[in-house]
């Protein structure tokens, strides 16, 4: 058992010559380790100490893996900052192995359950909401304006519905809605509609001109799977007859749709009716070495209990792609997954932007020097299963296992595209701190550190933090995050942020031209 005043650092893999300062505030000059290392400077928490002296050049090496090149001489003992590593370049996407280690499956965990409801079309909600979609901005003022009636008038009437959601974003209008990226909003929109905690049939509001309309946002080949039509409302129908008129027909159909929520109960459902998404956000130094493998031994236990979970933020995969391709399912899904990042790749080139645009600020206060350190611990969280679908951004998720969803790394976008893959539960890690969280999903925070944890002990759910100062392992806080999601799935346990009622803005990813 470590003391917070004892000096520590700790060191990934045998063969890594770089290791992170664990103490809260860093370490000072002169500061020797059990292991007879000195400092030669100060290094701030989570930052990076030389384990060997390094030349100009030299590879320096976290994780087993080269992070960067020494940009000038590092002593040993000395602070190995972002201005002393130089990046290597990213994994040529043509010379990847595939599938060539891909993991025996792990052993079935059965007899893991969860209390949620049962939707028509198979998937499971761990929420029962009504959620109102929107086709355009215009209405976005009217549809809020009409929520919050619906809550105060209506929601108490009905006891067995969560809550009232709207669906509201930038798009709709002003777009070439037919160009080929346009179909990434589009599908996401059509997505995040039939999320499995929205429970049923989407309620739409439609301004009426705009060019994306109702039929297109939910064509008919996607109303066969729901348990009844989508119920829509046009503002510039001729029979409304003023603002007030157009809330009262909203508020109508809202009822309508109450009522049905109304009846539904929360029934028992096996484990693998999960749909977990995994985030980091504000990570640091530690991401990679306490939280990030925990949710992945937790990610281990999903997929063993039959559960899909998806991991995804393309630019902090890209560094790391060579070690997920090779543990693919089959050399078609490790080729999905080659796609995904040639298309980014060529997404970013477009305006001249490439990989070393992340990481943040934050990212860097944090201990992070570049991007390949960032992607090396990002992909902890993917765990050791064998990678068994790929998905493009919006598309929905109906894999079993471990899935990529494609996203970008902005965790706004990437939580709502992965709320479109149809995720009903989200594990989102963070060093920094973040009071993110999401209306149509339950959020569960995992901090890297147990000084975040402490200070913000009213947003972070789980300290993985425990691990760094050795009082926990990564199996004991996988299999806490494992129960946690269980509870939560079930309605027993409320996270922090739905206690504070933290839930950002829907974030759609356009990648197509607006007229």
């Amino acid at each position: 058992m470590s003391t917070e005043n004892e000096p520590r650092y700790i060191q990934v893999h045998p063969q890594d010559n770089v290791a992170i300062i664990v103490n809260p505030g860093g370490l000072p000059a002169g500061t020797q380790f059990p292991s007879g290392l000195v400092l030669q400077e100060a290094v701030p928490e989570a930052h990076k100490v030389a384990l060997v002296a390094l030349q100009p050049g030299d590879a320096v090496v976290r994780y087993g893996s080269v992070i960067g090149y020494a940009a000038r001489a590092i002593p040993q003992g000395g602070w190995v900052a972002e201005d002393a590593l130089t990046s290597p370049p990213p994994p040529a996407l043509d010379a990847l192995p595939l599938a060539t280690e891909t993991p025996a499956p792990l052993p079935p965990l059965e007899g893991y359950t969860f209390q949620g409801y049962r939707n028509a079309d198979g998937t499971v909600g761990t929420r029962n909401i009504l959620g109102i979609s929107t086709t355009v901005q215009c209405v976005a003022g009217t549809v809020d304006y009409a929520v919050c009636r619906i809550k105060r008038e209506l929601l108490p009437k009905y006891p067995n519905v969560d809550d009232v959601i709207a669906i509201t974003h930038n798009y709709g209008c002003g777009v070439a809605i037919n160009a080929p990226g346009a179909e990434i909003p589009i599908r996401t929109l059509r997505n995040l509609s039939l999320n499995p905690n929205l429970g049923g049939a989407p309620m739409v509001v439609s301004l009426g001109c705009e060019k994306m309309q109702p039929s297109q946002m939910l064509p008919v080949s996607t109303l066969p799977v729901l348990s009844e039509e989508p119920y829509v409302v046009r503002l510039q129908d001729e029979e409304h007859y003023g603002f007030e008129e157009m809330v009262s027909a909203l508020m109508e159909m809202a009822e309508k749709r109450l009522e049905r929520l109304n009846q539904r109960k929360r029934v028992t459902c096996p484990a693998s009716d999960l749909v977990v998404g995994l985030q980091c956000g504000g990570s640091d130094a530690f991401s990679g070495v306490t939280a990030n493998p925990a949710v992945g031994f937790a990610a281990d236990l999903l997929v063993r209990a039959g559960a899909t979970v998806m991991f995804s933020e393309v630019t902090e995969v890209r560094d790391a792609v060579h070690l997920l391709t090779a543990r693919a399912a089959s050399e078609q899904v490790a080729r999905d997954l080659v796609r995904e990042m040639a298309w980014y790749d060529e997404y970013l080139a477009h305006d001249n932007v490439d990989r070393s645009a992340n990481p943040s600020p934050g990212n860097k206060k944090g201990g992070l020097a570049n991007i390949v350190e960032k992607a090396l611990g990002s992909v902890a969280k993917a765990g050791t299963s064998p990678l068994a679908a790929v998905t493009g951004p919006g598309e929905r998720v109906t894999a079993k296992g471990l899935v990529f969803a494609a996203t970008p790394a902005s965790d706004f976008i990437c939580g709502t595209l992965q709320l479109a893959a149809a995720m009903n539960m989200h594990v989102f890690t963070t060093g920094r701190g973040t009071p993110y969280g999401l209306a149509m999903a339950p959020v569960i925070k995992v901090a890297t550190r147990s000084s975040l944890a402490k200070r913000w002990f009213d947003l972070i759910d789980v300290d993985a933090g425990k691990i760094a100062t050795g009082e926990a392992t990564i199996e004991d806080i996988g299999w806490e995050i494992f129960r946690l999601i269980l509870k939560v799935a079930s309605g027993e346990q409320q996270t922090w942020a739905d206690r504070w009622g933290l839930h950002n803005e829907y974030a759609l990813f356009n990648p197509g031209p607006v007229t």
